[in-house]
């Protein structure tokens, strides 16, 4: 992963290649519907540790809160409808 010119990491979008760097794209639960489960659940892994990675009170933080949030909202209406 490059390094920007402050020294400053940025966590590369999910499903960005690594040599790309975006800001971490809100993922809606219109964008989840058609995934299947294994992919959600990489997808959970994967945003995760991209919020791991994000800095404190960042746009790309709350991208990736929010979208946490909307991946276990569909994985929970998934477990109630088989």
């Amino acid at each position: 992963m490059a390094m920007m010119g402050t020294g400053a990491r940025k966590a590369p979008a999910v499903g960005a290649s690594k040599t790309e760097e975006m800001t971490m794209k809100l993922l809606t639960r219109f964008d989840l519907a058609s995934r299947s489960k294994p992919e959600l659940h990489a997808l959970h892994r994967a945003v995760f540790n991209a919020l791991a990675r994000s800095a404190p009170a960042s746009a790309e933080r709350r991208n990736a809160l929010a979208s946490l949030d909307n991946i276990a909202a569909e994985i929970a209406a998934r477990m109630l409808w088989p």
